[in-house]
């Protein structure tokens, strides 16, 4: 069975083989710092989902490196700042700033309209020459750039205000990210994705009634350009998002890469059958500070309560602090804890 085959029917929950999908992701750091050790876990347990073709643009998108020391600006126009190698930067001076509460002064912010440019044909390419399921190169996240370009602190406040003419660069924001996975969906592509990190360490990061009025219809469109083409939908979301993932599951997306050990394995129960969780390993303790013991027990633990023919994915973040040992022992349990 082919890698693609064998995710399809993780999703879909009709996966009868005992064996679970596999998908590593790795910050610079892990390549910086255990760069053999990271080598020889690729080569023992290869990944079944791609993290996407190249995607070649007329014009570039940001200068400098956000994963090396110094500024790096985004294809917003967004200004991060970098101290570490390996990791990403900060946004320390907003392209909004607080002053400007009415949201006048938009000259800073450009459309990554380069983005639409993208060679589908070099896509395509890409898709036939591989078995393996691939996601698309294209990420949105509305959340997350209004934060970039507005300050989490004031955009807070801002969502509570609605003042009109942020609202109206919200909708505007929304359309671009719709064209852009509307051309993705039209590539031969197995999925599209988008990311937001909407949660804290217990709680959502704001009420769940605005994250319903303002976000929630966006991710539905999300949902429908993805369905309509024939893809499936995953998204990536950080920290407690409890609260919203009945909605998520409404909407019908596919899968979803959360905090699952911050959330609560038990927590997450009424969910078996009703989406695949997409990872992960607990990368806040287990991973830096495991014992792989214990790395062992978390995997069981994840299967035992979340897989019914499906619905786990074997994945992790090789990020800093991370042990390889203990990344090495998720992928190994996997393979036997639905034997």
């Amino acid at each position: 069975m082919t890698s693609r085959k064998l995710v399809l029917n993780t999703l879909e929950f009709s996966n009868k083989t005992n064996v679970v999908p596999r998908q590593l992701w790795e910050l610079p750091w892990a390549s910086i710092y255990h760069g053999e050790a990271l080598k020889k876990i690729r080569e023992d347990f290869p990944p079944d989902i791609d993290n996407g073709p190249p995607a070649s643009y007329g014009r570039p998108t940001g200068t400098g490196d956000p994963y090396e020391p110094g500024i790096f600006i985004d294809a917003w126009g967004c200004r991060f700042v970098n101290i570490q190698r390996g990791v990403f930067g900060e946004v320390k001076e907003p392209i909004i700033p607080q002053c400007d509460a009415e949201w006048d002064d938009m000259s800073r912010v450009r459309f990554p309209v380069e983005w639409l440019e993208f060679d589908a044909d070099e896509v395509n390419r890409y898709c036939r020459a591989s078995d393996k399921f691939i996601i698309a190169a294209a990420n949105p996240r509305p959340f997350e750039q209004l934060q970039f370009m507005r300050g989490s602190e004031q955009l807070f406040v801002d969502l509570m205000l609605k003042p009109p003419k942020m609202m109206a660069f919200i909708k505007k924001m929304h359309a671009f990210y719709c064209e852009l996975l509307e051309k993705w969906a039209k590539t031969e592509v197995d999925a599209l994705t988008f990311m937001d990190d909407w949660g804290a360490q217990h709680s959502l990061l704001v009420n769940p009634r605005e994250w319903r009025e303002i976000f929630g219809p966006m991710y539905k469109d999300y949902v429908s350009i993805a369905h309509s083409n024939g893809k499936k939908l995953f998204m990536h979301s950080d920290g407690y998002t409890l609260e919203i993932l009945s909605d998520l599951i409404e909407m019908g997306l596919d899968a979803i890469n959360a905090q699952i050990f911050c959330i609560g394995i038990e927590s997450l129960a009424v969910f078996k059958g009703k989406i695949t969780f997409w990872g992960e390993m607990d990368r806040q303790h287990l991973l830096p500070a495991g014992t792989i013991n214990e790395v062992r027990a978390a995997v069981r633990r994840v299967a035992e309560t979340l897989w019914d023919s499906g619905g786990c994915i074997a994945q992790c973040e090789f990020g800093a602090g991370a042990r390889p040992e203990n990344v090495r022992a998720m992928f190994e349990e996997w393979k036997r804890a639905i034997s």
